[in-house]
């Protein structure tokens, strides 16, 4: 029987050889001012947003929906002024500190599994809005995916990384379109994150496979879309 979840996007910027960060993976702007004028656009259009924790710690990210224009276009599209926005931690290792925190326009929810200690789960809930224990050993992202849809009306939500994220949500099937922006840069590097990273998938078989729906060539950046073609069998 089929999950009952959101629509789910990824929206990404990267390298033209396909890293999402320098191998320190500290945060590096590296896409235009277009590029990220396009992820608030994408935002406009979700119920959620949602990154990993890695994310919300190495980079000033709040997810939130980026001023009035954005405002006023969720407004005019029938949705909240404000998105959801959804931190995926597995061990509940968030830094209390980072900017999604402090910003308080829009409720945080943060997933995590419960091999979080007792002690780190009250920390975190009395950060967040609300912390949701989905799974043993990591979060069990189909289960969270239908209790958020369930619980707090989330239709449509877009995935903003990192790699390890991405590829989880690939590997079990769960997102249904990439936005990707390829950067006219080559950054190197064999530890340098990619965008879906994790253990990768063993063999070709077993890969995502996409249908590239859209594309648009701004200066040097190229606007790409992909369809991910459901799982076989």
């Amino acid at each position: 029987m089929k999950t009952i979840r959101p629509f789910v996007l990824i929206n990404m910027a990267m390298s033209a050889d396909g890293k999402i960060a320098p191998a320190h993976r500290r945060f590096v702007s590296f896409g235009s001012r277009r590029d990220h004028a396009n992820l608030l656009s994408l935002r406009a259009t979700a119920d959620a947003v949602m990154c990993g924790a890695r994310t919300v710690d190495s980079a000033p990210v709040t997810l939130d929906a980026g001023g009035p224009e954005y405002e006023r276009r969720r407004l005019r599209c029938g949705l909240a002024r404000q998105n959801l926005r959804i931190v995926v931690s597995g061990s509940g290792s968030v830094d209390p500190e980072a900017a999604v925190f402090r910003n308080q326009v829009s409720p945080v929810i943060v997933l995590a599994s419960s091999q979080v200690p007792k002690s780190r789960l009250a920390k975190l809930e009395r950060l967040a809005d609300c912390v949701k224990v989905c799974g043993k050993n990591k979060v069990a992202l189909g289960q969270a995916l239908g209790w958020l849809q369930r619980e707090w009306a989330v239709n449509r939500l877009l995935c903003e990384g990192g790699g390890e994220l991405n590829f989880e949500l690939l590997r079990l099937g769960l997102v249904d379109e990439l936005h990707l922006t390829i950067c006219p840069r080559i950054i190197g590097g064999r530890d340098a994150p990619t965008i879906a990273d994790g253990d990768g998938f063993a063999t070709l078989a077993k890969a995502a496979n996409l249908e590239l729906t859209r594309r648009l060539r701004l200066g040097d950046e190229l606007f790409t879309t992909w369809r991910v073609k459901p799982k076989s069998g």
